[in-house]
């Protein structure tokens, strides 16, 4: 990455958000269903919902998705619940209401929030080039 800025961390977030909601669902492991399949007919159908096929992530967006989990430990647990929250796409309305704040003020607080993971992320990076060069 040649720099970070505060967009290409909320896209880095929104990323994982999508890559997490792609992954399978968990499930308890060690039980199984010896019942054979219902052939149902058409007319016992209709009102079934139709099967959601989800496709799953490839490895590299895992490793992303995992790596910008680890950028979440840099902030506070409030500013974990909005960056994660609006990474999953959550109208500011709704944002709003949890935080009890302002549209602008939430706004504000994510931004800040953002900040702190690019500040995090170009130390590192310094940290990086630093030891390279030696």
């Amino acid at each position: 990455m040649a720099e970070w800025t505060i967009e290409t961390v909320a896209d880095r977030f929104i990323e994982a958000a999508r890559t997490a909601h792609r992954l399978p669902p968990v499930r308890v492991q060690g039980y199984f269903n010896c019942w054979p399949a219902i052939k149902r007919m058409p007319w016992e159908n209709l009102g079934a919902e139709p099967p959601v096929y989800r496709f799953p992530p490839d490895p590299a967006a895992i490793d992303r998705m995992l790596e910008t989990m680890r950028w979440v430990q840099w902030l506070e647990e409030e500013q974990r619940h909005l960056v994660w929250m609006r990474a999953q796409r959550y109208p500011w309305k709704e944002v709003c209401c949890r935080f009890a704040c302002d549209r602008t003020t939430a706004w504000r607080r994510w931004q800040a929030a953002l900040a702190i993971v690019v500040e995090q992320l170009q130390a590192a990076k310094r940290h990086d080039t630093v030891a390279n060069s030696r």
